[in-house]
């Protein structure tokens, strides 16, 4: 199948023998349910089943790295997912936390050598939010998906 905004060809994707983590934030908790709602959906639509989906809630997005750690720790997941939202206030607050769980984010998944879709929205503003959480969920599924694929082949 051809991306027609890429010119590239989209893989075909098989995740029925994937093994898939999904670390929500609470904060912002309607927007992250929307994100883990159309994220379980791609996970399921491309094959990975139910029982092999786990899905843990942590309070902020500054917390979604440890529990991504233990994740990748337990080595019983072949892709994570990250899933937040954190919207931009009056301080610089906003920057601190977009910054440093995305960096924590992108560290555990090059130390542990597994594939970690973050979809920790970062936004101006609740509409921002709301116009991206459907569509970013859905290609976290995705995404952990066909990196998971990727490595295995790889390695």
């Amino acid at each position: 199948m051809q991306d027609a905004d890429k010119g590239s060809t989209v893989p075909k994707l098989d995740g029925s023998q994937l093994r898939v983590g999904i670390v929500q934030a609470r904060f912002n908790a309607a927007l992250t349910d929307k994100l883990a709602e159309s994220c379980k959906a791609e996970l399921l639509a491309l094959g990975v089943t139910e029982r092999h989906i786990r899905h843990v809630t942590v309070p902020g997005a500054l917390e979604v790295p440890t529990a991504l750690q233990a994740m990748a720790d337990s080595e019983d997941y072949d892709a994570l997912v990250a899933l937040g939202c954190i919207i931009r206030g009056e301080t610089y607050h906003f920057e601190l936390v977009a910054n440093e769980s995305g960096a924590g984010v992108t560290r555990i998944s090059l130390d542990h050598q597994i594939p970690i879709a973050n979809a920790i929205l970062t936004v101006e503003n609740e509409a921002q939010a709301w116009a991206r959480a459907e569509d970013k969920g859905r290609d976290a599924g995705r995404v952990a998906v066909e990196m998971a694929l990727l490595l295995k082949e790889l390695q």
